[in-house]
């Protein structure tokens, strides 16, 4: 018999040992997953609360570097902005490039994501339109008057040339091809057309002396330092200049809506008021 309890009790010494190692693993175990908890909580969130990303055409650009500031200050959110031509911006998301919201420099490319069910029409906003203008490297600018009697060989002279956007998609090229041609001039200075990727793309060629000329939007003239706007299209030679804002779909979150709304709002109209936007 004490043989017997000899041999227990020294199984309870063995036991109790393992016993608390165990427990011990248990609870390191228990430990990490809740440090593991911690720590992805923080990155859950910020996926939860990403910044919307915004496709908007290349003359918006300072504006809404501006409206993002803002958006910032008034609500503590950030908001990530993609220039580019609305030609580019419409084909990135045909190609399931992610944005929340699309921001066109026309009417057509806008028209190009609806009919692909890219965007929403329901939440289409029109709150901007700009102007047609002709510049010049400042130290070479010289005013002229745009009309159909206007001598755009002679302007540009032996070898000069104009700098605007693509004239086949890029819409300040459309634009611009759409006017010369209402004017009776396309046919005769084509050849002389530097189409360039965006409008700030053409603007630069301008900028450079790299070429004689430019047509491109009053609002990026406005922002350069050494252009200067020559002359205004006539209203009646082209379209008028519209900015079409929309939902992506599915996209129509409420943080995308609330962005939505602050971009077509009083806030943000003062700021387009200011780069010289024509406000609706």
């Amino acid at each position: 018999m004490s043989s017997r309890l000899s041999r227990l009790s020294s199984l309870r010494l063995i036991a109790s040992p393992l016993l608390s190692s165990r427990r011990l693993v248990l609870s390191h175990a228990a430990v990490a997953v809740a440090l593991a908890a911690l720590v992805a909580a923080p990155f859950a969130t910020a996926r939860a609360e990403e910044a919307p990303t915004v496709f908007a055409a290349a003359s918006l650009t300072n504006a809404f570097q501006d409206i993002g500031k803002l958006y910032k200050d008034e609500t503590g959110k950030d908001v990530t902005f993609s220039f580019a031509a609305s030609s580019a911006l419409a084909k990135q998301l045909e190609a399931g490039a992610p944005a929340a919201i699309f921001v066109s420099a026309d009417t057509k490319w806008m028209d190009y994501t609806e009919n692909r069910d890219l965007t929403l029409k329901a939440t289409r906003v029109t709150p901007i339109g700009n102007s047609l203008v002709l510049i010049m490297p400042a130290d070479k600018a010289k005013d002229v008057t745009i009309d159909k009697s206007f001598d755009w060989l002679a302007f540009l002279g032996t070898d000069g040339k104009i700098a605007t956007g693509l004239t086949d998609s890029v819409p300040i090229g459309v634009y611009a091809k759409t006017a010369l041609t209402n004017l009776g001039q396309w046919d005769k200075v084509r050849e002389r057309v530097v189409g360039a990727e965006s409008v700030r793309a053409a603007l630069a060629l301008v900028e450079r002396g790299e070429a004689t000329a430019g047509i491109v939007y009053s609002t990026d003239a406005a922002i350069a330092k050494n252009v200067k706007i020559v002359a205004t299209f006539p209203a009646d030679s082209h379209p008028p200049v519209e900015y079409p804002f929309e939902l992506v779909k599915g996209q129509d979150t409420p943080a995308a809506k609330a962005l939505l709304a602050f971009l077509v709002g009083p806030q943000a109209k003062a700021v387009y008021a200011k780069y010289g936007f024509l406000v609706k």
